[in-house]
C-alpha cells in the first residue's frame, strides 16, 4: 500500500508524514517545493494543487491520499477540486480531507472553502473520509507569549468554549486513519478532550508561563483591530476575529471524542502546548 500526503512540506503535513514514518510506512510526500523536504527521509514527488499534469504523475501508484487543504484563500475549492480529479483518474481507494468542524452550517470565514470542498468530494468517484479538526493549540503561541508579557489575553469568544489539540495529535490521527481500515465514508469531527474559554486559555498561559494572565474579552471588530494593530496582516486580523466569533457560537467545540478514539490516548493538553512554544 503506498500512502501519499499533498501538502506535505506545511506544519501539518511535515507531522503527518512523520507519524506514517513512526508507524512504519514509507509514505510519498507530494510538495510544490521538494527543498523544503530535502531533510525527510521519504520518496519526494512535485506537484502543485493547481497543476493537472504534475498531479497525474505524482498520484501514480497511490493508494491512499491525505489532501491537506492549501492557504491560498479564494483559490483553494478550485485548487482542492484539481487534486481531487487527478485522485479519480489515479483510481486512489481512499481520500482523506482536512476539513473544519461542522463545515455544512459552519459560518466562520475560513469554512466556506471547506464546505466546497466537501461538495466536490460529495459527488466525486473516489471513496473519501473527512477529518473535520479543530483549532491547533499552536495557533495560540505567539497570543500566549503576548499575554505573558502584558498579563492580558484578547479575544472575541464571549462564552463560547474551544475544543482544541497539538497539531501533532491531529497528524498522528490522520496517519491512523490513512492506515486503518473502515474508514471510508466517515466524518470525524475533531477535537481535544478541553473545551476552554477564553478565562481558561488564559489560565492554561498561566500555568504554562508562571505569569498572570486574565482574558478580556473584546466586540469582533475591536480584536480585529487589536490584532491589526498589533502587526497582523488586515485580512487574515478579520479571519482571526471572526473565528472567535464561530467559538462564540460554538462552531469549534466539539464533544464527539473522535479525536481520543483515534489517538488511543488523551489529547495533548493546551498548557503542554504553551510550555514547549
Amino acid at each position: 500500500m503506498t500512502v501519499a500526503v499533498a501538502g506535505a512540506s506545511g506544519q501539518l503535513g511535515r507531522l503527518v508524514v512523520e507519524a506514517l514514518v513512526a508507524a512504519g510506512e514509507r509514505p510519498v510526500a507530494i510538495v510544490r517545493d521538494p527543498a523544503k523536504v530535502a531533510d525527510l527521509d521519504v520518496e519526494v514527488r512535485r506537484a502543485s494543487y493547481d497543476d493537472a499534469a504534475a498531479l497525474d504523475a505524482a498520484l501514480i501508484g497511490v493508494d491512499r491520499l491525505l489532501l491537506i487543504s492549501g492557504n491560498e484563500f479564494g483559490a483553494r475549492v478550485a485548487q482542492h477540486t484539481t487534486v481531487i480529479r487527478a485522485a479519480e483518474r489515479a483510481g486512489v481507494e481512499l481520500l482523506a480531507y482536512t476539513s473544519i468542524p461542522q463545515a455544512e452550517v459552519n459560518p466562520m470565514i475560513l469554512a466556506a472553502e471547506h464546505r466546497g470542498t466537501e461538495e466536490v468530494l460529495a459527488g466525486a468517484s473516489v471513496p473519501t473520509v473527512l477529518l473535520r479538526n479543530s483549532w491547533y493549540w499552536e495557533n495560540y503561541s505567539q497570543a500566549a507569549a503576548l499575554a505573558a508579557q502584558t498579563g492580558v489575553l484578547h479575544g472575541a469568544m464571549d462564552e463560547g468554549r474551544v475544543s482544541g489539540a497539538a497539531r501533532a495529535d491531529y497528524a498522528e490521527a490522520a496517519a491512523r486513519v490513512l492506515t486503518g481500515d473502515g474508514h471510508a465514508g466517515r466524518v470525524y469531527e475533531l477535537g481535544g478532550d478541553e473545551a476552554l474559554s477564553g478565562p481558561d486559555l488564559a489560565a492554561a498561559i498561566g500555568a504554562a508561563t508562571g505569569a498572570t494572565v486574565r482574558y478580556e474579552n473584546l466586540p469582533t471588530s475591536e480584536y480585529a483591530a487589536t490584532l491589526h494593530a498589533a502587526g497582523v496582516d488586515e485580512q487574515f486580523a478579520t479571519v482571526l476575529a471572526d473565528s472567535d466569533a464561530g467559538i462564540a457560537q460554538g462552531f469549534l467545540e466539539v464533544r464527539t471524542g473522535d479525536l481520543t478514539k483515534l489517538l488511543g490516548r488523551p489529547a495533548t493538553p493546551a498548557a503542554s502546548v504553551f510550555a514547549s512554544a
